[in-house]
Formats: C-alpha cells, structure tokens, sequence
C-alpha cells in the first residue's frame, strides 16, 4: 500500500531528522563493522539507454553517488544495455550529461553491459555445462502458458532434460545465426513449482537480430536484464548493489545466478521508488507523451524528466535538496509535488537577482509627470543579499501594471489599486487612483493617477511596474502540472492516463512587458520577477536581445490562495 505524503509545514528539517541514518546506511555500517566486501562501498548507477531520465532516476543518482562519496568509497556510471532495439547513443548522451549535471562523479568508471557481452555468454556455457540452464524451443505464448500462476505451479518445458551437449550445441548455433528471431531461447533450470515466479526457470538469452549501437551487428543473441544486472555488478565488484521496490521479488534470481557461477556476490537493497502527485513516473509513458506529441519533446519543461526540470530552471542544487527532503524508505508513498517547488524556491531565493515584469498589462498614466519627464529610481538587485548591489529603474509619464492589481470596485481588504485608492509602487512613490477609461465592451483599459515621491507616506500595499516606454516585449511561458489530477495513472474505466491531461498545462504571454535591463538576460540565467514567481531564460529559444522566460515557479501568493479557496480577501 502507498500513503500520501503532503508537503512539510516548514522548509527546514529539524536537527534529528537532518543527523538520523535511513535503513541502508545502517545496512552498510552493519557492514563496514563485519568487515564484508574489505570494508569498501562501491555503488552503481545502471540506467537503461532508452529514454530520458527522470526525477525518479535523480533521487537514485544522488542516493547510490552520495553513499560513494559519504563512505570514501567509488561511484559507477554503467549503462544496461541489452535491448537494442529500444536503445540509441542519443540516451545514452543525455545520460552522461545529466548523471554529471547533478554532481555525480563517476571519474574513469563509465560502463556498459555490452562490455561484457563475451564474459556473459562464458557464464551462459558454464551454467549449461553444469546442467543449470537449457535450451527451449517453446515460443512465447506457449512458455507463458507453462509458467504457472501467482496461484498455481509451473510445469516444466519439454525440452528441460536435454543433455548438455544437445543444449551447447544449440547454443552455439544461436549464436552463429542459425535460427529465425525468437525461435529459441536459453532457460536458466531452477524451478517451475516455486512460489516466486521469476525463479521459474526464466529467460536468459533470445535470439534478436537488431543493430547495437556499440557492437553492432556482431551478436544476435541478447541476454535478458535479469541475467546480465547482477553478473555486471558483479564484474565490476560492487558491493551494494541499489535498486527500486519493483525488484525485491528479483533478487533471490539475482542471488541464485552469482552463487551458481561462484562468482562476487554484491549485496541487493531495495528502496521504494519515488511517486509525485500530478505526473507519471513510467518511461514507456513518458515515451508516449513525446511521440504522439503532448509535449514538446523530452526536455518540455512540463516533464518531470531531468532535462525538461533543467529547461524549466530547477537547480541541480534544488533537485539534490529535494531528494534529500524526501528520504529513503521502504513504504511506497506519494510525495506532493510542492515539495519538488519548495526546493526550488528556496535555492532561487538566496541568489536569484530581482528584477519587475508585467505579464498582463494595464497601462496607467501619471497624469502630474510631464510628457517625456524621466525619474530614475533605486531598486535592489536583492532584499537579503546588499552584495549585489542595486540598479536603476526609469519612471515615466506611462507605466504598466498588472490587470490583476487593479480592481474598480476593490473589497476593503484588496490592497492593490482600486477606484479612490492609493498603493507604493515598488521602489518610486505612491500613485492615488483618478480616472478610469473603459472599452466598448467596458472593460477597463486605462487608469489615470497622481503620483507622489513622498516615500514615508503609509500604505498598505505594494505593486509593481515597468515603464511603458522603455519595457522589453517578451513571450512568457506559464506551466502548470501536465495533468488534472494527482494521481493520473488511476485513470476512469475506459480511458488511460492520457484522459487525465490538463488542457491548460501551458500558457503562452506574447506581450508580457519587462524592465529594460531583460533584454541583456542570458540563456540559462535565473531571475525572480517580483510577487510574480522566478523565471528562466529558456536556453533553446532565447537570442541576444530577445529572451524567452519560462516560469519555473510561483511564489507563494497568499490571496490567490484564499481567493481560490472561496475564503475572501486578504492582504498579501
């Protein structure tokens, strides 16, 4: 069973969770004190090039790396590439970079299982030698049929009792290309009545002529997950060896092949998997996403995958702090996906440089500041962090504020602007509501103020602008969760997790406008558009002189909350 995890009441853990040890460093100090494997740690991180990797994949990068690196121990990169049909250099690339883009050092020790391909065919004719694996003609459908069930036994295939002779010789014959794809396949002889159905007697090689992107066209024999994973751990001598919940009924296979070889026995750990609210975490899924384009690629930063959160602005540093926060257990659980924004807001927070965006504009006119007139005012670059100096902000006759901080006839606690009302604007003076023009349609489109420098005059809210005449015009990126729902693999009879998409997941501002200073926003640089959230320069689209924002995310808006929730208004 999965519980729900909501997020933390506050941002910062208390001083006995941050110093408390989860179940797998007490595995392994339980390990360094028994002296087992001569007291080394040495873990892996074995991603299947296939897709793209996801945060899923960030939490166990950062788990498998950090214990290496808390241990004094080693790191390895290797690359379970046994299906290449489904595997292209493309993955395998983005990998590499986003392994390394999180702060996992793997050094000289990047791998692949097709490295080992010769010693795991050596491995496959030892077993059939010893009269622990066979060769078996039934095909799919007919070997599932023998399987058995959760609630019945296996019964054994007919070819089971072929000699070992009968069963090298065929192997040999698979792979020198003799037979058609899938007409045979290797077999592992455990047991067909056990209770764990991956011990009845499971697949070790199939035939499949498909083009490696490493070996190419050299074998037509590949071995299955389950055989290669443990062999090639143990190849490379680690010594925990860190897998996801989904394996735990896995690993007396695992066990069962290092002891028949005789071979090093890395210890296998399972951890629950990481669950998040509002997306899915399933690579065929994500895979289906991108090909059948609901999104825009696999760096859309609306995915949840490592490079779509990096084209979104995460930090590796908020990513990491986010898979810390979240722990290491053995309860499956769903984390709320507030916690992911949290991280990332308190990372942007400490040195993200502020700067004023409008992104839905309503123009006020300062009707006692002369046509041309310009002030210039101070605006710090950070409220906390006066190292980072200040900058200067034109003021002119025509500014934009946002729609939203405007209302005609606003309630008694709506501390924006509103008709007769007065608010500071951010780092200039006070400007008191006058005239109001509307539309034919009656839609306010001008306001007319006063404005006043007088800074010590007291009011109750705070607002930002730019200046219309010297504003950049930028296309602004709003993303929201790409499904409606929290949960969106449980989807309605009849439908699938596709149903579950939120047509308003992203929204496109054309014409949002930006203090001067933004149009020298390099790609890849953070900023916090203040009380609107913090923004990045999209590093695909922007050029010099014309950025792209993407929102990363919002700042926490305590009347957009109320307001959503139907409870009035409050001050924000």
């Amino acid at each position: 069973m999965s519980k729900k995890t909501a997020a933390p009441k506050d941002s910062c853990d208390s001083a006995e969770k941050a110093v408390s040890r989860h179940f797998i460093q007490q595995i392994i100090d339980a390990d360094l004190v028994a002296g087992k494997s001569e007291r080394r740690v040495h873990t892996r991180f074995p991603p299947e090039p296939n897709g793209y990797l996801h945060i899923g994949h960030a939490k166990s990068i950062c788990l498998n790396a950090g214990l290496a690196r808390e241990y004094g121990g080693k790191f390895n990169l290797r690359f379970d590439d046994t299906n290449p049909a489904k595997e292209e250099q493309e993955y395998v690339d983005s990998i590499m970079d986003d392994v390394r883009w999180l702060g996992a050092d793997w050094e000289d020790r990047l791998f692949f299982s097709s490295d080992y391909f010769d010693q795991l065919y050596d491995w496959a004719v030892q077993l059939i030698e010893a009269g622990k694996a066979y060769v078996c003609d039934l095909d799919a459908d007919a070997m599932r049929e023998y399987r058995g069930s959760l609630t019945g036994p296996g019964k054994n295939s007919p070819f089971r009792d072929r000699s070992v002779e009968e069963n090298l010789e065929l192997f040999s014959k698979m792979k020198a290309g003799e037979f058609a794809d899938g007409a045979l396949t290797l077999r592992a002889k455990i047991d067909m009545t056990s209770p764990n159905l991956n011990l009845r007697d499971p697949v070790m090689y199939r035939i499949k002529r498909a083009h490696h992107h490493r070996t190419g066209d050299k074998w037509c024999i590949y071995p299955s997950y389950d055989y290669t994973h443990g062999q090639s751990d143990s190849i490379e001598s680690i010594t925990h060896s860190i897998c996801t919940l989904e394996f735990e009924n896995h690993r007396p296979l695992y066990d069962w092949f290092c002891d028949a070889l005789g071979i090093h026995h890395p210890q296998q750990i399972e951890f629950a998997r990481l669950n998040i609210t509002y997306t899915v975490m399933s690579k065929r899924k994500l895979l289906l996403l991108v090909q059948e384009n609901h999104v825009n690629g696999w760096d859309d930063p609306r995915m949840l995958t490592i490079r779509g959160l990096r084209r979104r602005g995460y930090t590796a540093e908020s990513i990491r702090a986010f898979c810390e926060r979240v722990g290491v257990t053995k309860v499956n659980s769903m984390i709320d996906r507030s916690w992911l924004e949290d991280a990332v807001r308190e990372d942007l927070n400490e040195h993200a440089p502020r700067r004023m965006g409008v992104l839905r504009p309503l123009k006020v006119v300062l009707t006692n500041i002369a046509e041309g007139e310009q002030r210039i005012c101070e605006a710090s670059n950070h409220p906390k962090n006066p190292e980072m100096g200040t900058r200067e902000v034109p003021l002119t006759r025509e500014i934009y504020i946002e729609q939203g901080d405007f209302m005609e006839d606003g309630p008694k606690k709506f501390f924006r602007l509103k008709t007769g009302g007065a608010v500071r604007l951010r780092s200039a003076g006070i400007i008191d509501c006058g005239e109001i023009l509307k539309n034919d349609a009656g839609e306010v489109v001008e306001v007319h103020c006063t404005f006043d420098p007088d800074m010590s005059r007291k009011v109750k809210g705070t607002i930002h602008w730019v200046s219309a005449e010297h504003a950049i015009s930028a296309e602004v990126r709003l993303y929201d969760h790409l499904f409606a729902t929290e949960n969106p693999d449980k989807a309605a009879e009849g439908e699938t997790f596709l149903d579950n998409l939120n047509p308003a997941s992203l929204e496109v501002l054309a014409e949002a406008k930006l203090e001067p200073l933004l149009a020298n926003a390099q790609a890849g640089e953070h900023f916090q558009f203040e009380r609107t959230g913090y923004f990045y320069a999209d590093p695909v689209d922007s050029i010099d002189g014309k950025p792209v924002f993407n929102r990363t995310a919002t700042l926490r808006d305590s009347w957009a909350k109320a307001k959503a929730k139907g409870k009035g208004n409050v001050k924000k």
